[in-house]
């Protein structure tokens, strides 16, 4: 079976640089210091599952050669990681069905109310995405090969996000402060924990580098991947300060599982 995890985008809300320029603390002489928002893609033999539609989704699967999207799982409801919704239009003209989409249940509500005609045809547009509630567990067979993806609800400031745990060997957890100490047992023996870490700072919804540093010595993954990463953090002065066993994401960085 195939498997892979590709990191298409590691930046935080506004990216790396900015829309007005500034890259902060990172040296624009670093291409892994140029980070588009928050996106990932589970590729599944020649299934590709997509997680979040960040603002920059058209450039990332443009930059990956995504030639098509079978699923779509999203994380929460806040706009850095849902409004590309709109360049999944595409993949549907391409073979007229619509794509399945699952979100918790605030998600698809705001989904909804934010970009109805993704669901429901209008004004002669036909719907491109079938919305569903999203389980606690699934599993997809296709050539008679499974994955497993389980969504395990995590703090993010005041709202939940989702972490998605893929074939209990990796977790995706892009957007989150606090993890129930009732779902550490997840966590356990993974061999890849990609883990939101925005900056050196303390944030009310976001984890910084010391507390994932602390979660990493509970869970013991046997690699850590930082993403979300916040301007603050420069790629080349982050990774010397990193044991080897943690490194920061970059842009299309990918994970053979």
């Amino acid at each position: 079976m195939s498997l892979k995890f590709i990191i298409l985008g590691c930046g935080s809300s506004m990216g790396v640089p900015r829309a007005d320029g500034d890259f902060g603390f990172c040296d624009p002489k670093i291409k892994k210091n140029y980070r588009t928002r928050c996106s990932a893609l589970i590729k599944f033999n020649n299934q590709n599952f997509l997680i979040d539609t960040s603002p920059d989704l058209r450039k990332q699967l443009l930059s990956n050669k995504i030639k098509s999207i079978d699923k779509v799982f999203y994380t929460h409801l806040h706009a850095d990681q849902t409004h590309g919704i709109n360049d999944l239009r595409p993949f549907f003209l391409k073979n007229q069905n619509q794509i399945p989409a699952y979100a918790d249940k605030k998600t698809s509500k705001f989904l909804y109310s934010s970009f109805r005609y993704c669901f429901e045809t209008s004004f002669g547009y036909p719907s491109t995405l079938k919305l569903n509630n999203l389980k606690n567990k699934y599993i997809f067979t296709h050539q008679n090969k499974k994955i497993y993806i389980q969504a395990i609800p995590v703090d993010h400031g005041k709202i939940k996000s989702i972490c998605y745990l893929i074939n209990k060997k990796l977790a995706y957890a892009s957007d989150v402060s606090s993890i129930s100490k009732n779902d550490f047992r997840l966590f356990k023996d993974l061999k890849y924990f990609v883990v939101d870490c925005l900056w050196y700072k303390t944030h009310y919804s976001h984890f910084n580098l010391n507390q994932v540093l602390n979660l990493v010595k509970i869970f013991k993954p046997e690699k850590t991947i930082l993403t979300n990463m916040h301007s603050d953090l420069d790629y080349k002065a982050l990774k010397k300060k990193l044991p080897k066993n943690i490194v920061p994401a970059y842009d299309g960085m990918t994970i053979a599982l």
